[in-house]
């Protein structure tokens, strides 16, 4: 049934807004409205409207449709460039919550599965699930008449917040010591091409995937720059932006054999398998390859550079991004 409701404009002139809003089993599945300037106008709008309306599908009963299947829609429209978004959203589709027909999916629906996610997860973690699923069916929604009111995402948000279930990732502080440095080092003496990469990646800024994916020819000696191919970015795909080489990085670039178009011809999860097992025989907790990227760009600033400059090097785009990765004490300061 529409409503109207009288509004006053900030001229101070009156109008009407008519407005339908369409429940089934107590799920918003459709709403629309307009303005008019007489009231009458609305009202015989909004009649029309109904009748219209009517005799559409709007009315008619929705088949059944799994979240899951609206998941894997979703990932064979558009493929996650991430690994953990994809790895996230498999998990999802096999959670419970994966069963629920999307025509009814309510803000209840979402916070029982937070919470049950919190049993088993961090708040920080439990909250990305919430973002994945907002993610894919405002998508779908374009794609597909799903009928779902968006904002019981919201609802649940603020509910979830309150109570703690869900949380805003926390900066990274972990970096590693130069005992620890020694110790993986002389750990991988056999295994130089692994002492090549995290020193590599100690000097460079650069993550473990996108060291992988570097070629020869992405090279420009003469200002020791190099192409950084798939650059991290949530808004573009494919991204490939030139950083400054510093010459320490330089150097161990130039001591590579060239057996192949890339400099680093290695499989980034075998090197990650590597890595993760050295640390664990050596006793060394919660050390993470990527920790390296926040130790580069602490001794970057360490040695002076200025944030544009250190973004030359990284290829942060703002401060606020690159901040996160600066581990900086009140004693690394030489005043």
């Amino acid at each position: 049934m529409a409503s109207i409701t009288k509004r006053i404009r900030a001229d101070g002139t009156i109008v009407y807004k008519a407005e339908i809003v369409i429940k089934k089993d107590g799920v918003i599945v459709h709403r629309e409205s307009k303005t008019f300037d007489k009231q009458k106008l609305s009202k015989d709008w909004a009649m029309r409207r109904e009748v219209e309306l009517q005799k559409t599908d709007v009315y008619a009963k929705k088949s059944y449709l799994p979240i899951r299947e609206v998941i894997e829609k979703y990932l064979k429209d558009f493929p996650p460039s991430g690994r953990s978004k994809l790895s996230d959203l498999l998990m999802l589709s096999k959670q419970d919550i994966g069963s629920i027909d999307i025509h009814k999916l309510s803000t209840s629906d979402l916070i029982r599965h937070i919470r049950f996610r919190n049993t088993i997860c961090k708040p920080q973690t439990a909250g990305n699930d919430l973002i994945w699923l907002n993610t894919v069916i405002k998508t779908m929604s374009a794609i597909i008449d799903l009928g779902i009111d968006m904002s019981i995402f919201d609802s649940a948000r603020r509910i979830l917040h309150a109570e703690g279930l869900i949380a805003h990732s926390k900066k990274r502080e972990r970096i590693p010591l130069k005992s620890e440095l020694w110790a993986i080092s002389r750990w991988f003496f056999d295994k130089p091409f692994m002492l090549h990469i995290i020193w590599f990646a100690i000097y460079s800024a650069r993550r473990q995937s996108e060291i992988m994916r570097i070629e020869w020819d992405d090279i420009r000696h003469e200002d020791r720059t190099c192409l950084i191919r798939d650059i991290k970015d949530p808004r573009k795909k494919g991204l490939v932006v030139r950083c400054k080489l510093p010459m320490s990085a330089y150097k161990i670039i130039m001591r590579q054999p060239k057996t192949s178009k890339f400099v680093f011809p290695y499989n980034s999860k075998t090197i990650g398998a590597y890595h993760t097992r050295a640390c664990k025989m050596l006793g060394i907790d919660d050390l993470h390859f990527h920790d390296y990227r926040h130790l580069a760009a602490t001794r970057l600033f360490n040695a002076g550079l200025s944030i544009q400059q250190v973004q030359q090097i990284t290829l942060h785009k703002t401060w606020s991004s690159l901040q996160r990765y600066v581990n900086m004490q009140p004693g690394d300061i030489d005043i």
